[in-house]
């Protein structure tokens, strides 16, 4: 039988490279896109993954990734992030507009291209990667929690349109994994992004791997909406138990 086909974004590190790694040691011929074209190569290197670079900010980017895949069963809407964490009052227009470009455009982008393969191929799957900031606010969260709200949105009206299609939709929304996310967020500063999991045990992103297979890996008939991951140590967005070593 032929590999069903798994196409992630964002994959050259965190969620997105473990949930490839993950998919391929799963039995999927994995399709792996990202900007970082280094690490992309490393992970080319692993039986059952190719890659192809590929920016979803950028609309020809996502045409030429797109024209590279022939095939599509599962789709991991991995690629985001999220810029600073100013209050509302000095908000950087600029950067509110790249969160919302990366994080809903780039899952519009690469869901439309797509979309005719994963109908073809009769039993498709979408996994949007959210996060717990599409469900909760949180203060200094502004711009991003209002992307990943728009995410949301997004991946439900998906669902509600695709009723009838042999397409299933799914939403994971982490909480607090431990990967580039916040030295990205506070622009390459380490230390503040060592601060965010000081004193707990956040998720890891192989965490979320297993997540994202054990929802693909469903009879066609179940479709798993929504998902809701946090560590132990966190109840909600700013709520989290920190031990001694604060």
């Amino acid at each position: 039988m032929t590999s069903p086909t798994a196409v992630v974004t964002g994959a050259s590190s965190g969620i997105g490279r473990a949930t490839a790694l993950r998919l391929a040691a799963d039995g999927y011929r994995v399709i792996a896109g990202a900007r970082r074209r280094t690490l992309l190569d490393e992970l080319a290197a692993t039986d059952g993954i190719e890659c192809h670079p590929l920016d979803v900010t950028d609309q020809g980017s996502v045409d030429a990734f797109a024209a590279a895949v022939d095939r599509c069963d599962v789709l991991v809407n991995n690629a985001g992030g999220a810029i600073g964490a100013d209050p509302i009052a000095v908000a950087d227009v600029g950067a509110w507009q790249a969160m919302y470009d990366v994080n809903v455009l780039g899952t519009l982008r690469l869901t439309k291209a797509l979309l005719p393969l994963l109908i073809a191929s009769g039993d498709g799957q979408v996994v949007t990667i959210g996060s717990i900031a599409a469900r909760e606010p949180y203060r200094g969260g502004g711009g991003y929690n209002a992307a990943k709200h728009a995410v949301a949105a997004l991946t439900r009206v998906l669902r509600i349109e695709l009723l009838g299609q042999p397409v299933r939709v799914s939403e994971i929304d982490p909480g607090m994994v431990e990967t580039e996310f916040s030295v990205n967020r506070f622009g390459g500063d380490t230390e503040a992004a060592a601060r965010v999991y000081a004193g707990m045990t956040p998720l890891r992103a192989e965490d979320i791997a297993d997540a994202v297979t054990w929802v693909v890996r469903r009879p066609s008939h179940v479709n798993i909406d929504t998902m809701l991951i946090l560590a132990r140590d966190q109840t909600s967005a700013q709520v989290v138990h920190r031990g001694e070593t604060l």
